[in-house]
């Protein structure tokens, strides 16, 4: 209800926003009493910001639950992630733009290592580079199937996309990662008559894969997750009426950008420095811009605190070149928590950063997780970041007399 309400308050303004997304930017110590990756980096940048601006956590999804990118995303995007769902398989295919079909069901495929009993020994294959995984998707791309057509999509790492397309197919479809090691890749099942005939072609799909890929010696075994279709959403010129663009590297962020109707830009490469370039380039055209940063996630599901801490100071770093164009709004926060010393995604709030001219400055001198637990935009959740941020842009009418 508040969306639609929101929808006519919105008016448009001469404004520009930006959304620095650090992915799994939220953090945890490493010893009791001491500092989590945020509070350890040296980020003059941010902290000098951090003065000027209010702070705050978001909970992407709610108290106490552990959240996937994509939710969390959408979640800071500015829709309610419990209402707007979304498959995983369906955005690392919209990130590699593979135009998904009304009949298509994609899911997430990831290369793996088994051994010679078929249990996992390694569940992304070392994160094998991706001339490895271009030839590896070559051999899948020989797979037949009947009564369907096939399509196998490189997208990065260890990473590809699995495309089913034929009619009358479901997405209930359960996964054949068990997200251990030590175990065997699940067959997966349908939860419903449309869908168990999707599960019958995957199991065979995976059956196929297994032979092909037996003596192969970076990955020998795929796994698939995240079954999906295409789902229709509302877009961010409708919903918040901005001229909105996309600025990322991965699929998965490029395909959850492009679900809510924003323009995925050409970055020119893989760098952070690349992104900050893109911006840079695109800077007259748009009224809002997302850039995502993916290093500070992958460090934190490794464990890697010191590795993660250094990201955030390659971010940091490059900070003065969003600020030098002199943008109204400016967000950082992340779509979730990855403490390094859970190796994985959590449930931690995450904590936010907005500056503009008309916010409430908390007068902290240092970003991280404390400071912004007791900052004025208090604790709340991510969808309602937007709303926020559209005031302090003013792009939001009065209510009522």
């Amino acid at each position: 209800m508040f969306d639609k309400f929101l929808r006519g308050q919105i008016v448009e303004a001469n404004t520009k926003i930006v959304m620095l997304i650090l992915d799994g930017l939220g953090g945890l110590p490493r010893e009791e009493g001491g500092k989590t990756e945020l509070e350890t980096a040296c980020k003059p940048n941010m902290d000098a910001l951090a003065s000027k601006s209010a702070l705050g956590m978001t909970i992407p999804i709610g108290p106490g639950i552990t959240t996937g990118s994509g939710p969390g995303h959408l979640s800071i995007f500015g829709y309610n992630p419990l209402e707007y769902q979304i498959g995983r398989g369906a955005l690392e295919a919209l990130g590699v733009d593979f135009e998904l079909g009304p009949d298509d069901v994609a899911a997430r495929g990831n290369f793996c290592v088994v051994d010679e009993n078929g249990l996992l020994v390694d569940r992304r294959a070392g994160r094998l580079p991706t001339s490895d995984s271009e030839r590896l998707v070559q051999i899948l791309r020989t797979i037949k199937l009947d009564g369907v057509e096939v399509f196998v999509e490189v997208v990065k790492e260890h990473r590809f996309v699995l495309v089913l397309r034929a009619p009358s197919l479901g997405a209930a479809v359960t996964d054949s990662d068990p997200l251990v090691t030590g175990a065997v890749p699940l067959k997966v099942q349908g939860l419903d008559d449309a869908s168990q005939h999707t599960a019958g072609l995957v199991n065979a799909f995976l059956e196929q894969a297994e032979v092909l890929l037996r003596n192969e010696t970076s990955a020998n075994m795929v796994l698939l997750r995240g079954f999906a279709k295409f789902p229709v959403m509302p877009k961010y010129s409708e919903v918040f009426q901005l001229n909105a663009a996309a600025v990322a590297v991965n699929g998965m962020y490029r395909g959850v950008a492009r679900l809510v109707g924003m323009n995925v830009l050409d970055v020119g490469g893989t760098d952070l420095r690349n992104e900050f370039d893109c911006l840079e380039k695109h800077w007259a055209e748009y009224d809002f811009f997302y850039l995502h940063f993916k290093k500070t996630d992958t460090f934190g599901e490794i464990g890697d605190f010191d590795a993660k801490v250094k990201a955030i100071e390659e971010f940091d770093a490059q900070l003065p070149r969003l600020m030098a164009l002199n943008p109204d709004v400016v967000i950082i926060g992340g779509d979730h928590s990855s403490p390094a010393v859970l190796k994985s995604h959590s449930w931690h709030p995450v904590p936010l950063l907005m500056y503009g001219k008309n916010v409430r400055a908390d007068k902290f001198t240092e970003f991280g997780e404390t400071n912004c637990a007791n900052g004025n935009l208090g604790q709340l959740p991510a969808y309602h970041v937007m709303p926020i941020a559209l005031a302090n842009a003013g792009r939001v009418a009065k209510y009522g007399a």
